[in-house]
């Protein structure tokens, strides 16, 4: 058997010469931040070489949108933004277009 590893999402990814580091994080059943939202615990980091990291990152585009296709992810259509929305905006969708709902505290920090 295989060892598997759940994630909520990616804290961070930092790139260093020609090696990417992905850190993975899992929200606290237990630890809350000052907005009592469960804070984020580093769970494993993936090493990937870049030439490995732009491949994966092709093969979950399409994943993604296979998703999409099927009707299990929604996309948002993209709003226009105006400078001033753009300064008070508080999160941003998974189409990149910014919002200025207020966010779940049990939200991913990778779906804003």
């Amino acid at each position: 058997m295989h060892a598997e590893v759940y994630t909520d999402g990616i804290d961070e990814i930092m790139v260093g010469g020609s090696i990417v580091r992905v850190d993975f994080v899992s929200l606290s059943p237990t630890e809350r931040d000052a907005n009592n939202a469960p804070k984020k615990v580093f769970r494993q980091r993936m090493i990937f070489s870049i030439e490995a990291f732009a491949n994966s990152v092709d093969v979950m585009q399409n994943a993604l949108q296979g998703l999409v296709d099927a009707g299990v992810v929604k996309r948002n259509p993209a709003r226009p933004v105006s400078d001033n929305s753009a300064a008070n905006a508080t999160s941003a969708d998974a189409s990149g277009s910014i919002s200025n709902a207020p966010r779940n505290p049990n939200a991913s920090t990778n779906f804003r």
